[in-house]
């Protein structure tokens, strides 16, 4: 396990993979058992994934993200997606600490109502904004898990949207939020990293 400033050091977006490598499938449960404690709104828990490890299923993504060769050479391609309507399914969240006696009946309505308050009042948007914005935050904590276990990643939005939720059949209620390529980097033909602006130029203290 890495210490976590060189962990988030050593995290950088590979652009080459070494092709061939297989990822256990034992490496991904650990990463998503720990992804389970992202943070998201009200614990609504808006990100899905669809982890792509076949060949020929890799190519066929590989087609709708417009012939990028390193969804080719990757040992893997995951689809971070966003729930739309993740809050609809808050009751079955919740039960289980009503049931524990965790919160009151009271709280449980009061939790619910305000989940349905928000999202349904403030519009399709709000959903979409949402599903995007808790996917990524998911999406950011699984590149470092990913890391944790040795693994290199790349978050890829080159992609044609409505090409993939068709190859994939993805459900209207899911935006797809980024594609993650993850492998072993090959970094015989590693980039520079990029300029990072200073602090005082991206943070204000006030």
């Amino acid at each position: 396990m890495m210490e976590f400033k060189k962990l988030v050091e050593e995290r950088r977006s590979a652009n080459n993979f070494i092709e061939g490598i297989e990822i256990p499938k034992s490496d991904f449960e650990d990463i998503f058992e720990l992804l389970k404690l992202a943070p998201s709104c009200f614990n609504i828990q808006h990100a899905n994934y669809i982890v792509i490890t076949d060949k020929d299923m890799k190519e066929v993504l590989r087609n709708a993200a417009f012939n990028q060769y390193k969804i080719h050479t990757a040992s893997a391609a995951v689809i971070v997606l966003g729930d739309k309507e993740a809050y609809k399914d808050s009751d079955k969240l919740y039960s289980g600490m009503l049931d524990l006696k965790m919160i009151s009946k009271f709280d449980y309505e009061n939790i619910l109502n305000d989940i349905k308050n928000l999202y349904d009042g403030r519009g399709e948007d709000f959903k979409h904004d949402e599903a995007i914005r808790n996917a990524s935050l998911s999406a950011m904590m699984f590149m470092l898990l990913a890391k944790d276990k040795g693994w290199d990643t790349c978050p890829m939005i080159g992609f044609d949207a409505d090409k993939v939720r068709k190859f994939f059949k993805i459900k209207d209620r899911y935006e797809i939020a980024l594609i993650i390529a993850m492998g072993k980097e090959d970094t015989k033909n590693r980039r520079l990293r990029g300029y990072r602006k200073p602090i005082d130029e991206f943070v204000k203290f006030i």
